[in-house]
């Protein structure tokens, strides 16, 4: 059923699942060092990678409101799209040289202005490339794909580490090279998506309904507890992963996320978001409480495993929801508000992440993402 579902989309769901899978390839090359790389090589502390992560996120949030408003009022997606891909795609060298924590930070910086200027554009682009009963399976495929690009990333990762070179400035500069794939990708194979549009709607200010506000305040609760991935492979490394392991445990959860995130999505379509997204919040508290208590390398893997549950369950619903509460001439603007209200709930969450775990250590770290996650779930099945 799902491939015959496939074979009717729109060929901008194609292009837009293949640049998410190659810049996912260049990005996963790099993310599953960085931490590493910033408290080993670079001598920065916990507190510092949850400003970098923090702020990295939260630069992008203005961005993505203003860059949705701006495609729902000139009816364009693809110059935003691509402007944003490629703007990223030059921070790899900068990381690759960067001698200071501080440098890190400004390549996070820039790199998430361009993730601020395309991502609002390019979920409005996807969405208004289907009808409204694919919408959940084709962002679905559209994250799947970007998955496979974190499977394969770390597998580069993890091939140079073990026999090329230990040499991480080395690794980041090979990840420059798939996104010149991401950008052609975008280039050659979007095409703007007709639709019949209100320019009085295009236009007009932006206006939250009543269960959107709802929608937004408790993915901002939920985001308060889920702070930077970051943190995951700082307590893998804690728990005695190697480093050139560090890419393959992240291996493992791409694998989780790709298989899960078709089906999941598809299953949206049929039964509803809000279900899935309630399951998938819980399944995240009850895997922070695990990653609290963990006290080997193998519990490590198995959280690794069951966090990528997390991620299909809920990545296509929560996007696919927020198509369905706009008509295409102010979707640009539903995305831009739901994106900077994550984006925004980012900073505070990893800052706490990093403060808990600096003055109280890793379980109350962990177990304080678990209970927001727990309380947010419960709030959104009564509320939503």
């Amino acid at each position: 059923m799902l491939t015959s579902v496939k074979l009717k989309f729109h060929r901008n769901v194609w292009a837009l699942g293949w640049t998410s899978f190659f810049t996912d390839v260049s990005s996963e090359i790099i993310y599953p060092l960085l931490p590493v790389f910033l408290t080993k090589t670079l001598g920065a502390s916990m507190a510092f990678v949850g400003v970098v992560e923090g702020i990295a996120e939260s630069t992008a949030s203005l961005l993505k409101v203003a860059s949705g408003w701006w495609s729902d009022k000139i009816a364009r997606r693809k110059p935003f799209a691509v402007g944003g891909y490629a703007l990223s795609g030059l921070t790899r060298p900068m990381i690759a040289l960067a001698a200071a924590g501080w440098h890190v930070l400004a390549a996070r910086f820039i790199d998430r202005i361009g993730k601020g200027i395309r991502t609002a554009p390019r979920d409005a682009l996807l969405a208004d490339s289907v009808p409204a009963d694919q919408r959940g399976v084709a962002f679905g495929l559209q994250r799947s794909m970007d998955h496979a690009g974190a499977i394969v990333g770390p597998l580069i990762a993890f091939a140079l580490l073990t026999w090329v070179t230990s040499d991480y400035r080395m690794i980041f500069w090979v990840a420059a090279v798939p996104m010149v794939f991401a950008v052609g990708a975008l280039v050659f194979g979007i095409k703007e998506v007709a639709t019949v549009r209100d320019t009085k709607s295009s236009a007009a200010p932006f206006v939250a309904t009543p269960k959107f506000k709802r929608y937004l305040a408790l993915m901002v609760l939920f985001t308060l507890g889920n702070s930077s991935d970051a943190f995951l492979i700082l307590r893998a490394k804690g728990l005695g992963i190697a480093d050139a392991m560090l890419p393959l445990l992240w291996v493992a959860l791409h694998i989780v996320k790709m298989f899960s995130s078709l089906p999941a999505g598809a299953l949206s379509d049929r039964i509803g978001r809000k279900t899935l997204i309630v399951a998938g919040w819980l399944v995240y508290a009850a895997v922070y409480v695990g990653f609290g208590m963990a006290s080997c390398a193998w519990h490590i893997w198995a959280l690794f495993i069951a966090y990528g549950f997390f991620f299909g369950m809920t990545e296509a619903a929560e996007k696919a929801i927020v198509a369905d509460f706009y008509p295409s001439e102010q979707r640009g603007r539903a995305f831009g508000l739901y994106n900077a209200a994550v984006g925004f709930a980012a900073l505070p969450a990893s800052l706490l992440m990093g403060f808990l775990w600096d003055q109280f250590g890793v379980t109350v770290a962990f177990g304080a993402g678990a209970g927001v996650a727990g309380i947010a779930a419960v709030l959104l099945a009564l509320l939503v």
